[in-house]
């Protein structure tokens, strides 16, 4: 049973990120499902991959998502060039002091916009790798903790391939969604070009929540009751991509923790303090797809990893919604 605390924390989440979505679409048109995703994986404390074509919208939804929260924001233009230290930080030696002083890098901040995070060279991404799974820097034998909430908002292009290095298998398994923005309808990018023909909304946006707000809501998500079934339902899926017979490599058991941590997320967006089988499946593809590898057969085939997962959340039998939900007294 839902108790009058409870009840609380979710209507506090669901203002609050609701005002957050109105922030955000007031900038994205006709994208509300995209930015439902990127406010499941904000409040889930996790990261996001934007990856599509150039000029949809990747970095605008980034800028977008991190000025309608009063928090810290730095962006990091990723280029070829770029050195790990640009990202994390780098001791200099301190002549009146006698000795060496650590200046944080850009990673330093509660969001983070990567923008073109394939453009940088493997040993620049992997900078990233300690900072997005531990939310620290070590340097120089020393660890620095990063600001709280912390979250990593990459976009990248997949398919401009010169210049640029594909994302090892570890960088994007610390993503917990990729998301690809898509073509507006034309109804949509009318109502665009009358509101950012003349200036950019980003202009006039104001934070609609503060960072202690999303502390705050985090913490209500990870209070949402996951029940064995849909726990089990969440393995079993992630368990059928390292057999599947078209894929080298399936899905991490991060990207199991991951999937029912967005779940959780999804749940209290939707004002439920309990997780169903819909809230898998629905997450299933953003959060598993860009972690599986194809095999060269499948590959040539053109298929996709976002079918393979489709295929197997048909195929995987789904538990009772009834099981779900929390027993009486919990």
């Amino acid at each position: 049973m839902t108790t009058y605390e409870e009840q609380t924390k979710l209507t506090d989440l669901s203002t609050t990120a609701e005002q957050v979505r109105r922030a955000v679409e007031s900038v994205i048109e006709g994208k509300p499902e995209v930015v439902r995703l990127s406010l499941t994986v904000l409040l889930a404390g996790g990261h996001l991959l934007l990856e599509d074509v150039p000029g949809v919208g990747k970095t605008m939804l980034a800028k977008a998502l991190a000025k309608s929260i009063d928090c810290s924001v730095q962006r990091i233009q990723f280029t070829p060039d770029l050195l790990p230290t640009d990202i994390t930080g780098v001791s200099v030696y301190d002549q009146q002091r006698n000795e060496f002083e650590f200046k944080p890098g850009a990673v330093f901040a509660q969001i983070v916009i990567g923008d073109e995070i394939n453009r940088a060279s493997p040993k620049t991404q992997s900078a990233l790798l300690e900072s997005m799974e531990e939310r620290q820097v070590t340097a120089d034998g020393r660890t620095y903790e990063l600001p709280s909430p912390f979250m990593v908002i990459a976009t990248q292009n997949p398919v401009e391939m010169e210049g640029t290095y594909p994302l090892p298998e570890a960088q994007r398994d610390r993503f917990m969604a990729r998301v690809s923005m898509g073509y507006p309808s034309p109804e949509a990018e009318m109502r665009m070009l009358a509101t950012h023909g003349g200036a950019s909304p980003l202009d006039a946006l104001r934070p609609a929540a503060h960072a202690h707000d999303v502390l705050r809501l985090v913490e209500a998500v990870r209070e949402v009751h996951v029940a064995d079934p849909v726990r089990r339902y969440a393995v079993d899926l992630t368990a059928a991509t390292r057999t599947h017979p078209e894929l080298r490599l399936g899905a991490s058991p991060r990207a199991t923790l991951h999937l029912l941590r967005a779940a959780k997320a999804a749940a209290a967006l939707a004002g439920r303090n309990f997780v169903l089988p819909d809230d898998i499946q629905q997450l299933a593809v953003p959060v598993l797809a860009h972690r599986l590898l194809p095999t060269a057969q499948a590959q040539l085939n053109r298929h996709s990893t976002e079918q393979f997962v489709a295929d197997i959340v048909r195929r995987t039998p789904v538990p009772d919604p009834y099981a779900a939900k929390p027993q009486r007294g919990y």
